[in-house]
């Protein structure tokens, strides 16, 4: 084709340079573009199927950013399948990520489900949430960077896999030696003692059931303070406990009232308020407390638990197992090809979240409104490499639209004429010509 669409692309491409190298650094040339090119695709159109990989790739600039890559359902399936079986590769490209992250920075560490109904798989199993879902799962662990907010490993695991039993193999897999893990409640830090012990810089941060008895002993719910810079009324307490543990309580004002009037709407319905349950319940209403191995500022605490829900929307986007449309795309090593696609799509899509939200853009749109407009942004294929606004290359491409790709630093903006004065600009007097006195002239004029 003569046209292609540019904005999506270029904006994926734009902030995925270093993946790219990593890649040509550990794969082939050609699975490296394959790699990106399903993964930029899977930016661009969520849950796209493999068998629409290559019209979609034939439509937008990915074929000339990652050029000669194979996506026929065969090579697609080819290829997941040689990632997935190729554990030491994926490992070593784990590993650069691992080694670029700053030495003070935080990783957390955090899983979650994603729904897989195959049945040519094992790693595909009901969880513990099948009773509400109805459906099973695999379980995808994931290591991650709390200031940047993208992620730096995962791996995958068998839907009933708990965690007690997946953060020691997932730590030990990808050689982890660094990090604050993040678990969920009920996650016994007991079961990773050995991986804590031969890793000084490894710590936990779990958060622990509201009727734990240190909550109440070492006086967790007599707050010291209000966090500053949250945006939301945040009461905390820091509390030091024996065996060099802290615990760090945090309440917030807005959950606890929706608590409250969730607990209230269910005792109205089913006629049974009971006085001392409500009060007893009514103080830790709102309330999370933490325990953890490190010394660590209250706000950052609250902002490690905080923020992984940010990543989980990101998650959200790749959660669905609609693009292995074919059975020879289900099994087991597919499954993990799949998934370390889809891990770098995850990263990118961060990256441009942190792009857009620095240049001012999700202030006025949403993130799909954005993609939706770039998309929009057709240029003939045989453009010179640095497009400007003005370079007569465009395809039908809206004013707005322009406005966001030159935001994004996707577009070199066309020179504008200098703003004119306001006001009417002053005549100039005519040389040799004697003004008019001011007034109106007499009808009688005073003879000289």
């Amino acid at each position: 084709p003569d046209m292609l669409s540019y904005g999506a692309s270029a904006l994926v491409k734009s902030v995925t340079a270093d993946m790219l190298t990593d890649l040509l650094d550990v794969y082939p040339a050609q699975d490296a573009y394959a790699i990106m090119a399903i993964a930029t695709l899977r930016v661009i159109r969520p849950a796209i199927a493999c068998s629409r990989l290559s019209t979609h790739y034939n439509r937008t600039f990915v074929r000339v950013d990652y050029p000669g890559a194979a996506l026929s359902p065969n090579a697609v399936c080819r290829l997941l399948q040689r990632v997935g079986q190729d554990g030491q590769k994926r490992k070593q490209y784990y590993q650069k990520r691992l080694a670029a992250v700053a030495a003070d920075h935080h990783l957390a560490i955090d899983g979650t489900l994603k729904q897989d109904t195959s049945t040519v798989n094992d790693l595909s199993a009901f969880s513990y949430k099948a009773r509400i879902k109805g459906c099973q799962d695999v379980s995808v662990l994931y290591a991650y960077d709390i200031e940047l907010m993208e992620p730096i490993c995962a791996e995958v695991f068998p839907g009933n896999s708990i965690d007690a039993s997946s953060y020691p193999a997932f730590i030990r897999d990808n050689d982890i030696r660094k990090g604050i893990i993040v678990a969920d409640k009920g996650f016994p830090p007991s079961r990773i003692q050995n991986e804590l012990r031969e890793r000084p810089d490894l710590h936990f941060l779990t958060p622990i059931k509201r009727n734990d008895t240190r909550i109440g002993n070492n006086h967790m719910l007599d707050y010291d303070g209000v966090l500053p810079g949250i945006g939301k009324h945040i009461m905390y307490k820091k509390c030091a406990i024996k065996g060099g543990r802290y615990l760090y309580a945090f309440k917030d004002q807005q959950k606890a009232a929706a608590e409250e009037a969730g607990y209230l709407t269910r005792a109205e319905k089913g006629q049974d308020f009971n006085v001392a349950d409500y009060t007893k319940r009514k103080e830790t209403f709102g309330v999370i407390v933490f325990e953890s191995d490190q010394d660590l500022p209250p706000k950052t605490v609250y902002l490690c638990y905080e923020d992984r829900w940010l990543l989980e929307l990101v998650f959200n986007r790749y959660k669905s197992d609609e693009c292995l449309n074919q059975t020879n795309v289900q099994g087991d090593f597919s499954l993990i090809g799949s998934e370390f696609i889809n891990f770098i799509a995850t990263v990118a899509t961060c990256r441009m979240i942190r792009k857009a939200r620095n240049a001012g853009l999700l202030e006025k749109m949403s993130y799909h409104d954005m993609m939706d407009d770039l998309s929009s942004a057709w240029r003939r294929a045989d453009a010179p490499q640095h497009p400007a606004s003005d370079d007569g290359y465009w395809i039908h491409t809206l004013n707005t639209v322009f406005d966001e790709l030159e935001a994004l630093g996707l577009s070199t903006p066309a020179p504008k004429p200098a703003p004119k004065k306001r006001g009417r600009p002053p005549k100039s007097p005519e040389a040799g010509k004697l003004k008019r006195p001011r007034g109106r002239p007499r009808k009688n004029p005073i003879p000289d």
